[in-house]
């Protein structure tokens, strides 16, 4: 990796800094101040810390830095598009979770452009690590064998407990928003951008006031350099198309709700908009009566056994479930049941889950509404409990495909340790006085010799 030359010179510009450096790998720095904010976000999540955290964290971040510079070498680069969604994802949980993005801001200590800005940097950093992890071990596959001997010595209590799960079907109706309530939202969005057009309002006043979207909404309305693809079709026809930062876009319809956009500057093939944000109000006589033709579906259902399967294909109004004939799919990419149709009963919608905990596998619920998890509109919902799996020890028989997975994580993982202990032998490390006194996991950091301190 990088040359004594090379890291010798890094030093000689760090030692000139007014920041303290814990360790420096290859040519690249470890502050202690990097350390102590990982630290703080580690206690704010909950997240166990196995040892002193001033040698796990430290240790870690070098372990990072490692594959970062295999990235570098290896031109590992990470869709921008796809980063910008996650983080989005990631702030509009935080805010739903909080309550407002002043509570978020307040949690991090950072305004929420800097909070954008470090979860961009961490979810980019830690995808080129999975891209050159992945690299790294290949597609290794443990053969029944394999897995029947990594079974036998697993010691008992190592063994996994697999926590209750369950499949569920889903049959989702919106009740339609009136005509009128439509039309209100779109004079007041025109409202809007006459108001704008005239001089009278400023977009990012109007946004702070009025947006149904809370994160934007809080920035003034201010989406931040994306590109096309961070947006759905609709939004992105419209806003790329604009071009005077003092114009206002038409009406836009998304599945979201109704929008109007201002262009705020381009720089190449991204942009930074503003938008507001209206979504049409499901009156509450509308949603009673979507939960009396549900109810009154369920009682054909049930009294005439009709298929359910068959009901949702017919009339369920969300085109994901329905063309998996109502079942339900785990689309969280960090749980370890993703792609599966097996639910974790907090993986499911808050509704949902209260509706299944007491049923019985074949049973369907009575009509009940609930949030849209993709749109946040109320809808309603019924739900049929296909199947419970009931938590207990893993067994070889039940849970094969588990223990197979976890065979196979165990190989990757060595795989894995073995690169990691070649890489710290090849490396500059330097390790400042008052951070080298750890029980280090990889015992090679302390070289002994004219590569570290």
């Amino acid at each position: 990796m990088a040359s004594l030359i090379g890291a010798a010179a890094a030093m000689a510009a760090i030692d000139n800094s007014a920041e303290e450096v814990a360790w420096v790998v290859g040519d690249q720095p470890i502050w202690k101040s990097e350390i102590e904010e990982a630290y703080q976000q580690m206690l704010s999540n909950n997240i166990a810390i196995n040892g002193d955290p001033y040698c796990v964290i430290p240790e870690q971040l070098a372990i990072q830095k490692l594959y970062l510079h295999q990235a570098d070498v290896d031109t590992v680069e990470v869709q921008a598009s796809m980063v910008n969604q996650e983080v989005e994802q990631y702030i509009n949980a935080y805010v739903s979770d909080l309550g407002s993005v002043e509570k978020l801001e307040q949690m991090f200590g950072k305004p929420i452009s800097r909070i954008r800005q470090s979860l961009r940097e961490s979810r980019t950093n830690s995808s080129r690590i999975n891209m050159v992890q992945d690299k790294i071990v290949g597609d290794i596959k443990a053969t029944p064998s394999d897995v029947r001997k990594y079974f036998d010595a697993l010691p008992a209590d190592s063994i996994p407990y697999v926590p209750r799960k369950v499949e569920v079907e889903i049959l989702t109706a919106a009740p339609a928003i009136p005509r009128e309530e439509i039309e209100n939202v779109k004079a007041r969005l025109r409202d809007y951008a006459d108001r704008v057009t005239r001089g009278e309002s400023e977009f990012s006043t109007l946004a702070i006031l009025y947006s149904d979207d809370p994160v934007s909404a809080a920035r003034g309305g201010e989406l931040g350099f994306q590109g096309r693809a961070t947006y759905v079709p609709e939004f992105s026809a419209v806003a790329f198309n604009l071009n005077d930062p003092k114009k206002v876009s038409k009406v836009v319809e998304t599945e979201f709700g109704y929008h109007i956009i201002q262009l705020i500057e381009k720089r190449g093939d991204r942009a930074n908009f503003r938008h507001i944000l209206l979504r049409p109000r499901v009156a509450e006589k509308d949603l009673e009566e979507a939960v009396i033709r549900l109810d009154s579906l369920r009682a054909d259902i049930t009294q005439n056994d009709i298929p359910f399967e068959e009901a949702v294909i017919a009339l369920s109004m969300d085109k994901d479930t329905r063309n998996n004939r109502g079942l339900m799919v785990v689309r969280d990419r960090s749980s370890e049941n993703y792609g599966t149709s097996r639910f974790e009963m907090a993986e499911l919608p808050q509704e949902v889950a209260r509706q299944v905990n007491n049923m019985e596998p074949g049973q369907i619920s009575q009509a009940f509404i609930m949030k849209d998890p993709k749109t946040n509109q109320e809808i309603v919902a019924l739900v049929k409990l296909v199947a419970r799996h009931e938590g207990h020890r893993a067994t070889f028989a039940d849970d094969y495909q588990l223990i197979k997975t976890m065979a196979e994580n165990d190989q990757k993982q060595k795989k894995l340790e073995k690169w990691v202990e070649s890489k710290i032998a090849e490396t500059y490390v330097r390790i400042e006085d008052g951070w080298r006194n750890c029980d280090f996991v990889h015992k090679g950091w302390i070289k002994g010799n004219k590569n570290s301190k």
